[in-house]
Parts: C-alpha cells; sequence; structure tokens
C-alpha cells in the first residue's frame, strides 16, 4: 500500500481498531453453548464472559459458533489477536489442547493451544480474500483424544477503505448534435470501487466534473453526462475535453477518487446556408468552344459538413439560360458552368447570368433561420476564334445542258469568313471527286466552268466538293457538296430496236399483221418521245403493204431515284400489215 494511504488509515482507522477489536467481539460473539470464542481484550472481560458462561451452561456439550472478523490490511509489531477458544471442560490447569485447521491455519492464523488464542500472523486483504473457514477442536494434552466433537466456523476480513474507484472503460468518447437544449443526453460513465458494496460507504460512489463546466453537468449517482448550456455552435467549437470525477465514502472528505475523461465531439445540423465567396465571377470562353465544355466555377462554401454542407446550383436568370448550364461536382460542391449551345462572337459578345446555389438538406428545426440559399452574378465573355470560311448554302445544286459549251460558267458559289478580320477566300476544286477533271472553278469569285464535252447518255449527273480557303491562314479550310445535273437535248436519232426479217403464206389475207417493229431513242425529251414511220421511198406506192403506229405499246420512262440516272429506253412498236392479198 502507498505510504501516504497508509500513513491517512493508520492516522484515521488506528483508535477505531482498537475499539473494533475491544468491543465488537464480546457483541457478535455472544455464548451460544459451552463451548465459545472469546474475544482478545482485557482479562476483565474474559472473566466477564466466564460467569456468563457459568450461567448459560447446559448439560449438552458441542461446538456451535459465531463469526469471528479481523481488520484487513491491518498491521503492528505484533501478530493480530483475532479471538479466543475456550471450553468449560477447561478447568484451567492446562490439561486441555486447543487444535485449528482449515483455510490459512498454522500460517495465515496461529493458535495458541493453551489458551486458545487465535492471531493473525499477515496483513490480510479483503480484495484478496473475503473470508476463512476453519475448524477448531479440544484435546485431551496428554492422550490427544477428542473432548468434544471438531466444530467450523468462519474468520471474515473486514472492509476499510482502501480501494480507490476505476473507470476501466475510460478514456470515453462521445457526441451530441450542435445546438442541443439543455438536458440532452451525452453518455453515461461507470466506475468500480473492489471495496465492500455492502459495508459501510468505502464503495459508495458520488460523481462529478472536474473540467468541462459549464458546458456540461453530471448526475452525482448516474454518472449521465447532459448538455448544460444551449446552442452550442460546432461551427465556433467542435470538441470539448471533460475531467470526470468518482469519489467514493458518499463524497465526503476523506473518500478515495479516481479521474477519467470524455472528450465529446458536437456533431453537425444543418445551420448555415450556403454562401458564395464573391458576389460577382467573371468568365470568358473562345466563341469556337466544343458543346458541353466547362467555362468556370463558382463556389458556394457552407460552414456545415457532410450532407449537410451539399448545395445545388441552378441559373435563375440571364440572358444566357438556354445558351449555359450549371451542374455540381460532387466531389467539391462546386458548381460548373458549360456550354450547351454553340456560341458567336459576330452574334453576342457577352452573357449575364444570375446562379443560384441552395442546400439540399434542410432541417425543420431550423427553417425560420433560412433562407437557405445564396445567389451571385456571372459574366461571360465571349473571344472570337479564328473560324473557318461559311458558305452561303450548305450544298448547292446546279443544271446544265449536255451540248454547253467548253468554258461556259455552269454556276457560282460564294463563302464568307465570319470573323471581324473577314479573310479573302480561294475556291478550289476537290479532284478527288472530279478526277476526269470536267469542270473548273475560278478561285476568286467561285464561278464554275465546263473543261470538257458532257454526254447526257453516258453520265447525268456530276458531284463534285468545292474547297474554300482563308488566304490569310490556309489551316481554316471549309467544303461544300455540288451536284451538276445534266439536261438533255434532241442529240441522237431513233434506233430500230432489232433486225427484222418477216415471212408471209401466199395465201395471206387482207389486214393481216406480218411484223411488229420497235424503235428506241437515247435521248429524253420533257414531254416524250414521238415518232413517225413510214415505208421506205422505194416502196411508198406500193399497194401490197401499209404501215400503222401501235398507240398502246409504248414503253413507260421507269423512275430513277439517284442522281446517276441509266438512259431510259423509249420503245415504239408499228404493225406492218396486208392489205392486199398476194
Amino acid at each position: 500500500m502507498p505510504e501516504r494511504l497508509t500513513e491517512m488509515l493508520m492516522d484515521t482507522w488506528t483508535p477505531l481498531i482498537i475499539l473494533w477489536i475491544t468491543v465488537l467481539p464480546s457483541i457478535f460473539m455472544a455464548p451460544m453453548n459451552q463451548s465459545q470464542v472469546l474475544p482478545s481484550g482485557s482479562s476483565t472481560g474474559l472473566k466477564r464472559l466466564t460467569e456468563e458462561q457459568r450461567v448459560l451452561n447446559r448439560s449438552k456439550r458441542g461446538w456451535v459458533w459465531n463469526q469471528m472478523f479481523v481488520l484487513e490490511e491491518f498491521s503492528g509489531p505484533e501478530p493480530i489477536l483475532v479471538g479466543r477458544l475456550h471450553t468449560d471442560l477447561d478447568p484451567g490447569s492446562s490439561k486441555i489442547k486447543y487444535i485449528l485447521s482449515g483455510d490459512g491455519a498454522g500460517t495465515i492464523f496461529v493458535i495458541n493451544d493453551k489458551t486458545g488464542d487465535i492471531h493473525a500472523m499477515k496483513r490480510l486483504d479483503r480484495e484478496e480474500k473475503a473470508e476463512y473457514t476453519l475448524t477448531a477442536q479440544a484435546v485431551d494434552r496428554d492422550t490427544n483424544k477428542p473432548l468434544e466433537p471438531p466444530s467450523e466456523f468462519i474468520i471474515k476480513v473486514q472492509d476499510i477503505n482502501d480501494n480507490a474507484p476505476e473507470f476501466v472503460d475510460g478514456p470515453y468518447h462521445a457526441t451530441v448534435p450542435e445546438m442541443s437544449v439543455v438536458g440532452t443526453f451525452v453518455t453515461k460513465v461507470t466506475a468500480t470501487d473492489a471495496d465492500d458494496p455492502v459495508y459501510g460507504n468505502s464503495a459508495k460512489l458520488v460523481y462529478s466534473i472536474l473540467e468541462g463546466q459549464p458546458y456540461f453537468s453530471i448526475e452525482p449517482h448516474t454518472a449521465i453526462i447532459k448538455t448544460a448550456l444551449p446552442n452550442m455552435d460546432r461551427e465556433a467549437k467542435e470538441e470539448y475535453f471533460v475531467v470526470i470525477q468518482a469519489k467514493d465514502m458518499g463524497g465526503h472528505m476523506g473518500g478515495l477518487s479516481g479521474t477519467t475523461t470524455v472528450t465529446i465531439t458536437l456533431t453537425d445540423v444543418n445551420d448555415n446556408p450556403p454562401k458564395f465567396a464573391q458576389s460577382m465571377y467573371h468568365f470568358s470562353v473562345m466563341e469556337d468552344v466544343a458543346l458541353g465544355e466547362p467555362i468556370g466555377r463558382v463556389k458556394a462554401n457552407d460552414l456545415d459538413i457532410g450532407e449537410n454542407a451539399k448545395s445545388s446550383y441552378d441559373i435563375i436568370e440571364g440572358d444566357g439560360m438556354d445558351i449555359f448550364e450549371i451542374t455540381t461536382d460532387a466531389q467539391t460542391q462546386d458548381g460548373i458552368i458549360r456550354v450547351r449551345k454553340p456560341l458567336d462572337f459576330e452574334t453576342k459578345k457577352s452573357y449575364t447570368l444570375k446562379v443560384e446555389a441552395a442546400n439540399i438538406h434542410i432541417d425543420p428545426r431550423f427553417i425560420s433561420g433560412g433562407p437557405f440559399k445564396d445567389t451571385a452574378t456571372v459574366k461571360i465573355v465571349v473571344e472570337d476564334a479564328d473560324e473557318p470560311p461559311v458558305f452561303s448554302s450548305p450544298t448547292y445544286l446546279l443544271e446544265v445542258h449536255e451540248n454547253a459549251a467548253i468554258n461556259s460558267v455552269i454556276g457560282q458559289v460564294t463563302a464568307h469568313d465570319p470573323d471581324v478580320s473577314s479573310s479573302p477566300i480561294r475556291f478550289s476544286i476537290d479532284r478527288h471527286t472530279d478526277l476526269e477533271r470536267q469542270f473548273n472553278i475560278n478561285a476568286e469569285d467561285g464561278k464554275i466552268t465546263l473543261a470538257t464535252p458532257l454526254d447526257r447518255e453516258t453520265n447525268m449527273w456530276h458531284n463534285i466538293t468545292i474547297v474554300a480557303t482563308e488566304t490569310r491562314n490556309h489551316s481554316q479550310v471549309s467544303r461544300v457538296p455540288v451536284a451538276i445535273k445534266v439536261l438533255d437535248v434532241n442529240d441522237n436519232a431513233p434506233e430500230f430496236a432489232s433486225e427484222h426479217e418477216a415471212f408471209l403464206c401466199e395465201n395471206g389475207k387482207p389486214g393481216q399483221v406480218i411484223q411488229i417493229v420497235s424503235a428506241v431513242d437515247k435521248d429524253d425529251p420533257k414531254n416524250g418521245h414521238y415518232f413517225l414511220y413510214s415505208l421506205l421511198p422505194e416502196m411508198v406506192n406500193n399497194p401490197n403493204f401499209t404501215i400503222k403506229k401501235n398507240e398502246g405499246c409504248r414503253a413507260p420512262d421507269r423512275q430513277i431515284p439517284s442522281l446517276l440516272r441509266p438512259k431510259p429506253e423509249v420503245i415504239h412498236q408499228v404493225f406492218i400489215r396486208l392489205d392486199r392479198p398476194t
């Protein structure tokens, strides 16, 4: 035991111990039969007990013992007298021998076999062993024959306050929401005391706060910690270090104490709105920026943390609500502004937006402290980019007659530089689309001319690509498709579809059809073909044969879905009829 505790116990308990040793055994160990325990004390007390023994003498012999007590942690220059065994069979002539057996007999407890005095030879600790069970017997000293049956009794170690309270689960950590009302439960601590909880107040504990006031309080007997101040703000102070004391002896002077620490952390609630770091943001963006590309970030700071700090961003006003959009970066909680429609410096050079940041999760308890949102103005300046030339039309369709003269102009394309600098444009033909080099273009004005003769019956459509290039920056190039349709002229004579050879029987009848002939024409007039059939001049006056057009046998033109249409086959049939018998 530490020196300080020893001195304190000696000063406090020595008078009480002497009184206890002298008086208490006389009270608690009243004789119950002829054999008994006599407590340590004066000879007068012993004589008094002897007289009482004589008065209470019974004919039946036997041992019936009450408990003996010995004070724990007591030590002195001499062994401690615990009590005395005595039987009325002992006339005082030393013929009786007392024997002790059981727990600690001979080591911890030693009996004087003549007087029956029992002494404790060692300092005892109730927390190690609270009681000892022993057996007493009186025998004849000369013959060792039992004079009475053995009897069992108990020596109890009497507790003293020699153990301080301990917090076996400490140090503690606890949390409580910020802005909690007074009396909100935080946590509960528990201390234990190894002293006897039944005897005295050695294990009666009272709790108090040594550090942590005035923020927290503790219930003295239940050790429940509660908030003691209202509206504690996590953003002002997040963590509190509280020292709790447990003191025995009911908290009175002289009691032993133990301490533990409780680290109390205030958890966050959504009691703060988002706030933009600045009221005005300025960004610039090139007009040729790709759609969906971010052009800038805005940030609304929130003193809260976690879910309570999350905000959503929206564009609520401005002349670019349909041009720009804003989304939330889930990692940084920034508002990212992106382009959603193409920009044109030459059309509009700047935009002004009003953006709003609003908390996603609102705590109804603090709604009166709102609104939980903030706004800021965003100015966006569009910068000019060197853009490629722009054609006046996304596609061109030109028509030319197949008998057009070489170098004649068949059409024109136009383009301009949309930039403010307005660079001159030069035109050219992508020769991969005009391998036969049938067309040329004027590099300055975009006029397309014919380079080689055309034949509609060979190729009705020509598809070429015209390239426009800025003279100041050859990397700025645009392309446009040009479809050229070759128009028909009547430059082909009709032809018989096949060679014919007719046969006629000699008994042929007048009006009999003897041959049907057909003709085709490679041309394609707008109103269709109309052929005139006749017999050769040398047969015109022959009365035996006539020729007549078959009106119902014209083959219709086929519809051609593509630009490159094949030549139509137009067939006309006629009948050669026998008018007179041969």
